[in-house]
């Protein structure tokens, strides 16, 4: 059923659609290489993304060769994407791009520090990014998990003073850039003039996004946890189905 939230966002004159990518338009998966946004998601999103002052985004942790990468986005891809919590853009033709600093020397260098405490961790590995790196425990057992998240502590009290830290599902991501999502939809939004945002995420990354979204926006949070959202759905079947009734609503609403 079409929420009241949703039929107002069709109608805004020139509607961004932020998105996360893990969690809310794709399943989680133990390797994250693996994810893939659900059949009804991509229908969704392409329709959205094809409708007249209408801008689709993902919005992710992830490297932006990565996001690329599991979204199957076509090089002439209409869909603009914000990598690295929003530290790398990549927008199509059209939009004046959004430059990108240069890392520091020291991320490479903590990386491979890190990586040396945490070596012989089974199911523990540390993913490269391009300001910072990621823990993943999805796939360690109880004990490990917990000897990681003490190693880890250890370490950024030592050697990450002044470095964000973020968590989530079975991640700890530290990175020498303070950039959140939500500084990620303000550039998306002025970089489409948007008169109104859509941003669905289901981590507590993303509640950066939600707690900063305008009063005529709508925030969707995608499964549990404490949220600013004014909609929550159970996981990303559902919020497929919210994104296919907004492209309905948008779709009636362009044609009326």
């Amino acid at each position: 059923m079409l929420t009241p939230e949703i039929e107002r966002l069709a109608q805004t004159p020139k509607l961004l659609v932020a998105l996360d990518f893990d969690g809310t338009l794709a399943p989680l998966v133990d390797v994250p290489s693996d994810s893939r946004m659900t059949p009804a998601a991509r229908e969704a999103i392409d329709r959205l993304a094809a409708l007249p002052q209408t801008h689709v985004a993902l919005v992710s942790g992830r490297m932006l060769g990565d996001l690329r990468l599991v979204s199957e986005a076509a090089p002439d891809s209409a869909i603009l994407l914000a990598g690295s919590h929003g530290a790398e853009f990549d927008l199509p033709p059209g939009h004046a791009p959004i430059v990108a600093r240069v890392p520091s020397g020291q991320v490479a260098v903590r990386t491979r520090e890190v990586e040396t405490a945490l070596a012989g961790l089974d199911g523990v590995w540390v993913e490269h990014k391009p300001f910072g790196f990621v823990v993943h425990t999805r796939l360690a057992n109880e004990d490990n998990t917990e000897l990681a998240g003490e190693i880890l502590d250890r370490f950024a009290s030592e050697h990450l003073a002044g470095w964000r830290a973020r968590g989530g599902h079975d991640v700890s991501e530290f990175s020498e850039r303070a950039e959140g999502k939500d500084g990620a939809v303000r550039a998306l939004r002025a970089a489409v003039h948007a008169t109104a945002v859509l941003f669905a995420g289901d981590d507590e990354t993303d509640e950066d996004a939600l707690a900063a979204l305008a009063p005529n926006d709508v925030g969707v949070r995608v499964g549990s946890g404490v949220t600013s959202a004014s909609v929550r759905v159970a996981d990303a079947h559902e919020m497929a189905e919210v994104l296919a009734q907004l492209a309905d609503a948008r779709t009636n609403f362009r044609s009326a």
